[in-house]
Protein backbone atom coordinates (compact mmCIF):
# COMPACT_ATOMS: atom_id res chain seq x y z
CA UNK A 1 0.00 0.00 0.00
CA UNK A 2 0.98 3.60 -0.27
CA UNK A 3 1.72 5.13 2.97
CA UNK A 4 2.23 8.88 2.94
CA UNK A 5 3.75 10.34 6.24
CA UNK A 6 3.63 14.02 7.15
CA UNK A 7 6.01 15.27 9.66
CA UNK A 8 7.90 12.62 8.52
CA UNK A 9 12.03 14.16 9.45
CA UNK A 10 11.15 13.81 13.25
CA UNK A 11 13.06 10.93 14.64
CA UNK A 12 10.55 9.11 15.38
CA UNK A 13 7.94 9.67 12.16
CA UNK A 14 11.23 9.16 9.82
CA UNK A 15 12.23 5.65 11.65
CA UNK A 16 8.78 4.50 11.48
CA UNK A 17 8.95 5.84 7.78
CA UNK A 18 11.77 3.04 7.57
CA UNK A 19 9.99 0.05 9.04
CA UNK A 20 6.69 0.67 6.67
CA UNK A 21 9.29 0.58 4.00
CA UNK A 22 10.66 -2.57 5.10
CA UNK A 23 7.49 -4.38 5.59
CA UNK A 24 7.01 -3.50 2.00
CA UNK A 25 4.69 -0.25 1.59
CA UNK A 26 5.56 2.16 -0.81
CA UNK A 27 6.37 5.42 1.53
CA UNK A 28 6.42 9.05 0.84
CA UNK A 29 6.78 12.10 2.83
CA UNK A 30 7.27 15.72 3.72
CA UNK A 31 8.05 18.11 6.18
CA UNK A 32 8.70 21.57 6.66
CA UNK A 33 11.95 21.22 7.59
CA UNK A 34 13.71 18.26 5.88
CA UNK A 35 17.53 18.58 7.28
CA UNK A 36 20.21 15.69 8.03
CA UNK A 37 20.61 13.05 10.25
CA UNK A 38 17.24 11.74 9.26
CA UNK A 39 16.57 13.46 5.52
CA UNK A 40 20.08 11.89 4.84
CA UNK A 41 18.87 7.70 6.21
CA UNK A 42 15.38 8.86 4.43
CA UNK A 43 16.55 9.22 1.31
CA UNK A 44 19.25 6.53 1.52
CA UNK A 45 16.06 4.03 1.98
CA UNK A 46 15.03 5.75 -1.12
CA UNK A 47 11.77 7.44 0.67
CA UNK A 48 10.62 9.98 -1.40
CA UNK A 49 10.88 13.29 0.47
CA UNK A 50 8.43 16.84 -0.25
CA UNK A 51 9.38 20.33 1.38
CA UNK A 52 6.66 21.55 2.92
CA UNK A 53 2.93 20.50 3.03
CA UNK A 54 0.95 21.08 -0.34
CA UNK A 55 -2.35 19.23 -0.44
CA UNK A 56 -1.20 18.10 -4.25
CA UNK A 57 1.25 16.15 -2.55
CA UNK A 58 -1.65 14.23 -1.42
CA UNK A 59 -2.95 13.59 -5.24
CA UNK A 60 -3.58 11.00 -6.47
CA UNK A 61 -4.73 9.75 -2.21
CA UNK A 62 -2.57 7.69 -0.92
CA UNK A 63 -4.16 4.48 1.09
CA UNK A 64 -2.95 5.90 4.35
CA UNK A 65 -1.99 8.94 5.85
CA UNK A 66 0.21 8.59 8.93
CA UNK A 67 -0.30 12.24 10.84
CA UNK A 68 3.06 13.17 12.90
CA UNK A 69 1.91 15.05 16.25
CA UNK A 70 4.29 18.26 15.11
CA UNK A 71 1.19 18.63 12.85
CA UNK A 72 -1.66 20.67 13.73
CA UNK A 73 -5.43 22.15 12.72
CA UNK A 74 -5.02 24.82 10.06
CA UNK A 75 -2.24 22.96 8.24
CA UNK A 76 -3.14 22.87 4.59
CA UNK A 77 -2.44 18.97 3.98
CA UNK A 78 -4.15 18.01 7.42
CA UNK A 79 -7.22 20.28 6.02
CA UNK A 80 -7.16 18.34 2.95
CA UNK A 81 -6.98 14.80 4.69
CA UNK A 82 -9.50 15.90 6.42
CA UNK A 83 -12.07 17.53 3.99
CA UNK A 84 -11.49 14.67 1.44
CA UNK A 85 -12.18 11.76 4.31
CA UNK A 86 -8.79 10.14 3.50
CA UNK A 87 -7.76 7.26 5.92
CA UNK A 88 -5.30 8.55 8.66
CA UNK A 89 -3.78 7.68 11.57
CA UNK A 90 -1.13 8.77 14.32
CA UNK A 91 2.46 7.31 14.36
CA UNK A 92 2.10 5.17 17.24
CA UNK A 93 -1.07 3.69 16.49
CA UNK A 94 0.02 2.02 13.07
CA UNK A 95 3.23 1.25 14.70
CA UNK A 96 1.41 -0.63 17.57
CA UNK A 97 -0.76 -2.86 14.96
CA UNK A 98 1.74 -2.85 12.39
CA UNK A 99 4.52 -3.55 14.36
CA UNK A 100 4.15 -4.17 17.88
CA UNK A 101 2.13 -6.69 17.95
CA UNK A 102 2.92 -10.19 19.61
CA UNK A 103 6.07 -8.91 20.70
CA UNK A 104 8.02 -8.81 23.27
CA UNK A 105 8.08 -4.97 23.46
CA UNK A 106 11.05 -3.36 25.98
CA UNK A 107 10.41 0.36 26.14
CA UNK A 108 12.39 3.06 27.14
CA UNK A 109 10.95 6.04 29.26
CA UNK A 110 11.88 9.66 31.05
CA UNK A 111 12.73 12.89 30.53
CA UNK A 112 16.45 12.12 29.45
CA UNK A 113 18.70 9.70 27.99
CA UNK A 114 15.45 7.74 26.22
CA UNK A 115 17.79 7.63 22.69
CA UNK A 116 20.86 6.12 24.46
CA UNK A 117 20.04 3.61 26.61
CA UNK A 118 17.76 2.40 23.74
CA UNK A 119 19.77 2.02 21.71
CA UNK A 120 22.43 0.62 24.35
CA UNK A 121 19.58 -1.99 25.08
CA UNK A 122 19.27 -2.64 21.39
CA UNK A 123 23.01 -3.37 20.96
CA UNK A 124 23.55 -5.10 24.21
CA UNK A 125 20.52 -8.09 22.85
CA UNK A 126 21.75 -7.82 19.11
CA UNK A 127 25.60 -8.42 20.95
CA UNK A 128 23.84 -11.40 22.04
CA UNK A 129 22.58 -12.65 18.78
CA UNK A 130 18.56 -11.75 19.76
CA UNK A 131 18.72 -9.79 16.39
CA UNK A 132 15.75 -7.43 17.89
CA UNK A 133 13.92 -4.80 16.05
CA UNK A 134 14.17 -1.50 17.08
CA UNK A 135 13.20 2.02 17.23
CA UNK A 136 14.97 4.77 17.90
CA UNK A 137 14.54 8.55 18.15
CA UNK A 138 18.22 9.04 16.75
CA UNK A 139 20.98 7.37 15.05
CA UNK A 140 22.89 4.29 16.89
CA UNK A 141 26.33 4.05 15.59
CA UNK A 142 26.32 0.79 16.34
CA UNK A 143 23.85 -0.07 13.85
CA UNK A 144 23.86 3.56 11.57
CA UNK A 145 20.22 3.03 11.34
CA UNK A 146 17.38 4.35 13.63
CA UNK A 147 14.79 0.95 12.70
CA UNK A 148 14.87 -2.09 11.83
CA UNK A 149 11.86 -4.97 11.87
CA UNK A 150 14.72 -7.36 13.41
CA UNK A 151 14.54 -11.28 12.77
CA UNK A 152 13.10 -12.34 16.73
CA UNK A 153 10.01 -11.42 18.72
CA UNK A 154 11.81 -8.72 20.66
CA UNK A 155 11.38 -5.31 20.05
CA UNK A 156 13.15 -2.06 21.65
CA UNK A 157 11.42 1.25 21.58
CA UNK A 158 11.89 4.87 22.88
CA UNK A 159 8.58 5.18 24.41
CA UNK A 160 8.00 9.33 24.55
CA UNK A 161 5.76 10.59 27.02
CA UNK A 162 5.08 13.55 24.16
CA UNK A 163 1.52 13.32 22.64
CA UNK A 164 0.47 11.15 19.97
CA UNK A 165 -0.99 13.06 17.26
CA UNK A 166 -3.74 16.45 17.36
CA UNK A 167 -6.18 13.82 17.50
CA UNK A 168 -5.02 11.67 19.87
CA UNK A 169 -3.58 13.34 23.36
CA UNK A 170 -2.73 10.74 25.13
CA UNK A 171 1.03 10.07 25.48
CA UNK A 172 3.22 8.01 22.47
CA UNK A 173 4.00 5.62 24.82
CA UNK A 174 0.76 4.30 26.03
CA UNK A 175 0.09 2.83 22.48
CA UNK A 176 3.55 0.25 22.63
CA UNK A 177 1.99 -2.21 25.60
CA UNK A 178 6.14 -3.51 26.33
CA UNK A 179 7.01 -6.29 28.60
CA UNK A 180 9.84 -4.56 29.98
CA UNK A 181 10.14 -0.99 30.60
CA UNK A 182 12.74 0.60 31.70
CA UNK A 183 11.94 4.45 33.26
CA UNK A 184 15.04 6.38 33.31
CA UNK A 185 14.05 9.15 35.41
CA UNK A 186 11.09 11.73 35.40
CA UNK A 187 11.13 15.93 35.74
CA UNK A 188 9.02 18.72 34.36
CA UNK A 189 9.28 18.98 30.45
CA UNK A 190 7.23 19.50 27.11
CA UNK A 191 5.62 22.54 28.64
CA UNK A 192 3.63 23.19 25.76
CA UNK A 193 1.08 19.99 26.39
CA UNK A 194 1.49 19.66 30.18
CA UNK A 195 0.19 21.85 32.48
CA UNK A 196 2.88 20.62 35.57
CA UNK A 197 4.83 17.50 36.69
CA UNK A 198 1.73 15.61 38.13
CA UNK A 199 0.06 15.40 34.83
CA UNK A 200 3.32 13.73 33.68
CA UNK A 201 3.21 11.58 36.00
CA UNK A 202 -0.04 10.68 35.19
CA UNK A 203 0.76 9.79 31.43
CA UNK A 204 3.90 7.36 33.13
CA UNK A 205 1.01 6.07 35.17
CA UNK A 206 -1.18 5.24 32.23
CA UNK A 207 2.27 3.48 30.64
CA UNK A 208 2.91 1.16 34.27
CA UNK A 209 -1.17 0.06 34.04
CA UNK A 210 -0.61 -1.43 30.24
CA UNK A 211 2.67 -3.39 31.68
CA UNK A 212 1.81 -7.42 32.48
CA UNK A 213 2.34 -8.75 36.03
CA UNK A 214 5.07 -11.33 34.16
CA UNK A 215 6.41 -8.09 33.03
CA UNK A 216 9.28 -6.17 34.88
CA UNK A 217 9.51 -2.02 35.95
CA UNK A 218 13.13 -1.13 36.30
CA UNK A 219 13.44 2.52 37.97
CA UNK A 220 16.26 4.47 39.49
CA UNK A 221 15.65 4.67 43.50
CA UNK A 222 16.73 8.84 43.02
CA UNK A 223 13.67 9.81 41.18
CA UNK A 224 10.99 10.86 43.46
CA UNK A 225 8.36 11.25 40.79
CA UNK A 226 9.07 8.10 39.42
CA UNK A 227 8.39 6.43 43.44
CA UNK A 228 4.95 8.72 43.10
CA UNK A 229 4.45 7.10 39.71
CA UNK A 230 4.24 3.52 41.33
CA UNK A 231 2.71 4.25 44.52
CA UNK A 232 -0.10 5.08 42.14
CA UNK A 233 -0.62 1.46 41.72
CA UNK A 234 1.77 -1.57 40.39
CA UNK A 235 1.12 -4.40 39.25
CA UNK A 236 4.20 -5.60 37.97
CA UNK A 237 7.55 -6.93 39.78
CA UNK A 238 10.23 -3.72 39.88
CA UNK A 239 13.86 -3.62 40.10
CA UNK A 240 15.22 -0.48 41.38
CA UNK A 241 19.02 0.85 40.17
CA UNK A 242 21.46 3.05 41.97
CA UNK A 243 21.88 3.65 45.76
CA UNK A 244 20.09 1.19 47.68
CA UNK A 245 18.79 -0.72 44.83
CA UNK A 246 19.25 -4.66 43.54
CA UNK A 247 21.46 -3.05 40.55
CA UNK A 248 24.40 -0.96 42.05
CA UNK A 249 28.27 0.41 40.64
CA UNK A 250 31.08 0.93 42.29
CA UNK A 251 32.90 4.11 40.03
CA UNK A 252 36.38 2.83 38.60
CA UNK A 253 37.29 5.95 36.53
CA UNK A 254 35.80 9.83 38.14
CA UNK A 255 33.96 10.53 34.80
CA UNK A 256 32.43 6.97 34.40
CA UNK A 257 34.23 5.21 31.32
CA UNK A 258 34.75 2.22 33.96
CA UNK A 259 32.99 1.15 36.58
CA UNK A 260 32.18 -1.93 38.09
CA UNK A 261 28.66 -3.86 38.09
CA UNK A 262 26.82 -5.16 41.27
CA UNK A 263 23.68 -7.13 41.49
CA UNK A 264 22.19 -8.10 44.67
CA UNK A 265 25.47 -7.35 46.09
CA UNK A 266 27.42 -9.36 43.62
CA UNK A 267 30.02 -8.38 41.36
CA UNK A 268 28.91 -8.73 37.65
CA UNK A 269 31.76 -7.56 36.01
CA UNK A 270 33.66 -4.15 34.75
CA UNK A 271 32.20 -1.89 31.83
CA UNK A 272 35.08 0.20 30.12
CA UNK A 273 33.96 2.61 27.59
CA UNK A 274 33.99 5.22 25.65
CA UNK A 275 31.15 6.83 27.08
CA UNK A 276 31.49 9.31 30.16
CA UNK A 277 29.19 11.19 32.64
CA UNK A 278 27.11 9.67 35.73
CA UNK A 279 23.83 9.54 33.35
CA UNK A 280 25.20 7.32 30.93
CA UNK A 281 26.14 5.53 34.09
CA UNK A 282 23.07 5.33 34.98
CA UNK A 283 21.60 4.30 31.51
CA UNK A 284 24.24 1.60 31.79
CA UNK A 285 22.67 -0.50 34.65
CA UNK A 286 19.04 0.24 33.93
CA UNK A 287 20.05 -1.78 30.50
CA UNK A 288 21.82 -4.52 32.47
CA UNK A 289 18.18 -4.77 34.25
CA UNK A 290 16.01 -5.04 31.00
CA UNK A 291 18.64 -7.16 28.89
CA UNK A 292 18.69 -9.70 32.19
CA UNK A 293 14.82 -9.78 31.62
CA UNK A 294 15.15 -11.53 28.12
CA UNK A 295 17.72 -14.02 29.21
CA UNK A 296 21.46 -11.48 28.29
CA UNK A 297 23.46 -12.45 31.46
CA UNK A 298 24.68 -9.61 33.26
CA UNK A 299 28.62 -10.70 31.98
CA UNK A 300 27.52 -10.89 28.46
CA UNK A 301 25.94 -7.05 28.68
CA UNK A 302 28.61 -5.89 30.11
CA UNK A 303 31.05 -7.21 27.07
CA UNK A 304 28.62 -5.40 24.96
CA UNK A 305 28.44 -2.08 26.46
CA UNK A 306 32.56 -2.06 26.56
CA UNK A 307 32.06 -2.11 22.58
CA UNK A 308 29.06 0.61 22.76
CA UNK A 309 29.25 3.50 20.51
CA UNK A 310 27.51 6.02 20.98
CA UNK A 311 24.06 7.74 19.08
CA UNK A 312 24.41 10.66 16.70
CA UNK A 313 24.54 14.20 18.25
CA UNK A 314 24.75 12.60 21.67
CA UNK A 315 28.28 14.23 22.70
CA UNK A 316 29.58 13.11 18.99
CA UNK A 317 32.90 14.41 18.32
CA UNK A 318 32.15 15.64 14.48
CA UNK A 319 35.46 17.39 14.06
CA UNK A 320 38.71 18.45 15.42
CA UNK A 321 40.58 21.59 13.88
CA UNK A 322 43.78 23.10 15.03
CA UNK A 323 44.18 21.00 17.93
CA UNK A 324 40.32 22.38 18.69
CA UNK A 325 37.48 19.47 19.24
CA UNK A 326 34.35 20.21 18.24
CA UNK A 327 30.88 18.06 19.74
CA UNK A 328 27.26 17.75 18.41
CA UNK A 329 25.05 16.98 21.63
CA UNK A 330 20.93 17.38 21.61
CA UNK A 331 21.14 18.44 25.01
CA UNK A 332 17.61 20.91 25.95
CA UNK A 333 16.64 20.66 29.32
CA UNK A 334 18.87 22.03 32.00
CA UNK A 335 19.93 18.31 33.77
CA UNK A 336 20.75 17.09 30.34
CA UNK A 337 23.30 20.18 29.94
CA UNK A 338 24.44 19.71 33.59
CA UNK A 339 24.95 16.13 33.06
CA UNK A 340 26.58 16.10 29.68
CA UNK A 341 29.28 19.07 30.48
CA UNK A 342 30.26 17.42 33.75
CA UNK A 343 30.93 14.01 32.23
CA UNK A 344 33.37 16.04 29.28
CA UNK A 345 34.80 18.06 32.43
CA UNK A 346 35.77 15.09 34.63
CA UNK A 347 37.57 13.22 31.05
CA UNK A 348 39.29 16.70 29.79
CA UNK A 349 40.57 18.27 33.61
CA UNK A 350 41.45 21.34 33.50
CA UNK A 351 40.78 22.31 29.35
CA UNK A 352 38.88 25.14 28.15
CA UNK A 353 35.35 24.58 27.59
CA UNK A 354 32.94 26.27 25.68
CA UNK A 355 29.61 25.69 25.58
CA UNK A 356 27.35 27.00 22.82
CA UNK A 357 23.51 26.23 23.57
CA UNK A 358 20.14 27.35 21.51
CA UNK A 359 16.92 27.16 23.61
CA UNK A 360 15.05 25.82 21.02
CA UNK A 361 12.77 23.23 22.44
CA UNK A 362 9.18 24.00 22.90
CA UNK A 363 9.66 24.31 26.51
CA UNK A 364 12.94 26.47 26.47
CA UNK A 365 10.46 28.89 24.13
CA UNK A 366 8.09 28.90 26.92
CA UNK A 367 10.35 29.96 29.43
CA UNK A 368 9.79 26.62 31.10
CA UNK A 369 13.89 25.80 31.98
CA UNK A 370 14.83 29.35 32.08
CA UNK A 371 15.92 29.15 36.37
CA UNK A 372 17.22 25.97 35.86
CA UNK A 373 19.80 27.63 33.20
CA UNK A 374 22.82 29.47 34.73
CA UNK A 375 23.21 26.54 37.19
CA UNK A 376 23.65 24.26 34.23
CA UNK A 377 26.73 25.50 33.00
CA UNK A 378 28.76 26.08 35.74
CA UNK A 379 31.82 23.43 34.35
CA UNK A 380 31.85 25.81 30.94
CA UNK A 381 34.63 27.71 31.18
CA UNK A 382 32.56 30.27 28.91
CA UNK A 383 29.03 30.21 27.38
CA UNK A 384 27.42 31.43 24.30
CA UNK A 385 23.54 31.35 24.16
CA UNK A 386 22.11 31.82 20.96
CA UNK A 387 18.86 34.18 20.81
CA UNK A 388 15.98 32.80 18.20
CA UNK A 389 14.05 35.51 17.01
CA UNK A 390 10.57 33.91 18.28
CA UNK A 391 12.15 33.43 21.85
CA UNK A 392 9.32 34.99 23.88
CA UNK A 393 11.45 35.70 27.16
CA UNK A 394 14.95 37.66 28.10
CA UNK A 395 17.56 35.38 26.97
CA UNK A 396 19.88 38.56 28.36
CA UNK A 397 18.97 38.57 32.10
CA UNK A 398 19.53 34.89 32.57
CA UNK A 399 23.12 34.56 30.67
CA UNK A 400 24.08 37.53 33.15
CA UNK A 401 22.99 34.75 36.34
CA UNK A 402 25.77 32.64 35.22
CA UNK A 403 28.52 32.60 37.13
CA UNK A 404 30.90 31.72 34.40
CA UNK A 405 31.40 34.83 31.22
CA UNK A 406 28.14 34.85 29.30
CA UNK A 407 27.20 35.91 25.73
CA UNK A 408 24.12 36.41 23.99
CA UNK A 409 23.91 36.15 20.27
CA UNK A 410 21.50 36.66 18.00
CA UNK A 411 23.76 35.51 14.68
CA UNK A 412 25.64 32.50 13.75
CA UNK A 413 28.44 34.68 12.36
CA UNK A 414 28.36 36.48 15.48
CA UNK A 415 29.17 32.62 17.00
CA UNK A 416 31.65 32.12 15.13
CA UNK A 417 33.26 34.73 15.13
CA UNK A 418 33.63 34.76 19.01
CA UNK A 419 35.01 31.17 19.15
CA UNK A 420 37.46 32.22 16.65
CA UNK A 421 38.81 34.79 18.72
CA UNK A 422 38.23 33.01 22.36
CA UNK A 423 39.72 29.21 21.19
CA UNK A 424 43.24 27.86 21.24
CA UNK A 425 44.83 24.52 20.03
CA UNK A 426 43.24 22.01 23.27
CA UNK A 427 39.77 24.00 23.78
CA UNK A 428 37.04 21.67 23.75
CA UNK A 429 33.87 23.18 21.54
CA UNK A 430 29.94 21.59 22.96
CA UNK A 431 27.38 22.77 20.57
CA UNK A 432 23.83 22.13 21.71
CA UNK A 433 20.54 22.02 20.17
CA UNK A 434 17.92 19.60 19.33
CA UNK A 435 17.70 20.84 16.07
CA UNK A 436 20.09 21.65 13.12
CA UNK A 437 21.29 24.55 14.05
CA UNK A 438 21.86 26.18 10.77
CA UNK A 439 24.45 23.83 10.43
CA UNK A 440 26.83 25.88 12.23
CA UNK A 441 28.92 22.80 13.70
CA UNK A 442 30.26 22.54 9.81
CA UNK A 443 30.43 26.39 9.31
CA UNK A 444 32.81 26.67 12.64
CA UNK A 445 34.78 23.77 11.70
CA UNK A 446 35.93 25.39 8.38
CA UNK A 447 35.99 28.80 9.21
CA UNK A 448 39.00 27.33 12.61
CA UNK A 449 40.54 26.04 9.22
Amino acid sequence: MHIHILGICGTFMGSMAVLAKELGHRVTGSDANVYPPMSTQLQAQGIELTQGYDPAQLDPAPDLVVIGNAMSRGNPAVEYVLNKGLPYVSGPQWLADHVLQGRWVLAVAGTHGKTTTSSMLAWVLEHAGMSPGFLIGGVPQNFSVSARLGDTPFFVIEADEYDSAFFDKRSKFVHYRPRTAILNNLEFDHADIFPDLPAIERQFHHLVRTIPSEGLVIHPTTEPALQRVIDMGCWTPVQTTGAGGQWQVKLLSEDGSKFEVMFDGVAQGVVEWDMTGQHNVANALATLAAARHVGVVPSMGIAALSAFKSVKRRMEKVAEVRGITIYDDFAHHPTAIATTLDGLRKRIGDAPLIAIIEPRSNSMKLGAHRDGLPESVVDADQVIWYSPANLGWDLGATAALCTVPSIVSDSLEGIIERVKSQAQPGTHVVIMSNGGFGGLHGKLAEALQ
